[in-house]
């Protein structure tokens, strides 16, 4: 057990981490600060406060899907640190395999279990062809933000300018709060 001596009291690292767990589920579970409070027997302002000291950033729910990237990894790295939840990049490498490595049924499952995980986001921002932008804005019902690296069919990867898309990411992120 990890504990912290503060003053004449003794202080356990776990007992605290498992309350802040289970006040974070109960929120994400949907319960309201105050909610919480009178379950946990805490008050609803150090809910507020707990909540304000991890917020990475506030603003809806935005998704980045993009193929064929061929800087990839550092588009990837750029998002994860905008706080971008859900990222789906390939290069065209990884999209023929995620095609081949499945037949028939079982990849129009993959595609549609993909297509039902982005219907969560507020936001999808896609980054491909003029044909898979078109094809997004159509599936989706949702706001569908197109970056076109070229016209369909692209049979090489694209670099992609990060800047750009770290800026387009901040701004529908705000545009999502009003």
């Amino acid at each position: 057990m990890d504990l912290i001596r503060v003053g004449n009291k003794l202080i356990s690292r776990e007992k605290t981490q498992r309350h802040i767990d289970r006040i974070l589920q109960l929120r994400v579970e949907g319960y309201s600060q105050q909610e919480v409070g009178k379950k946990l027997n805490i008050d609803r302002t150090f809910i507020s406060r707990l909540e304000a000291l991890g917020e990475v950033r506030r603003g809806q729910r935005v998704a980045v899907v993009g193929f064929p990237i061929l800087n990839k990894h550092e588009l990837q790295e750029s998002l994860l640190q905008k706080g971008v939840e859900y990222i789906l990049l390939f290069t065209e490498e990884e999209r023929w395999q995620f095609v081949d490595e499945s037949e028939g049924i079982e990849l129009l499952n993959k595609i549609m279990t993909i297509i039902t995980e982005l219907k969560n986001y507020d936001a999808v921002i896609m980054i491909g062809s003029n044909y898979r932008i078109r094809l997004c804005e159509a599936l989706l019902d949702k706001e569908v933000v197109g970056v076109e690296i070229g016209k369909s069919p692209i049979e090489e990867d694209k670099h992609v300018p990060v800047h750009k898309i770290q800026e387009l990411v901040e701004a529908v992120m705000v545009k999502t709060l009003s």
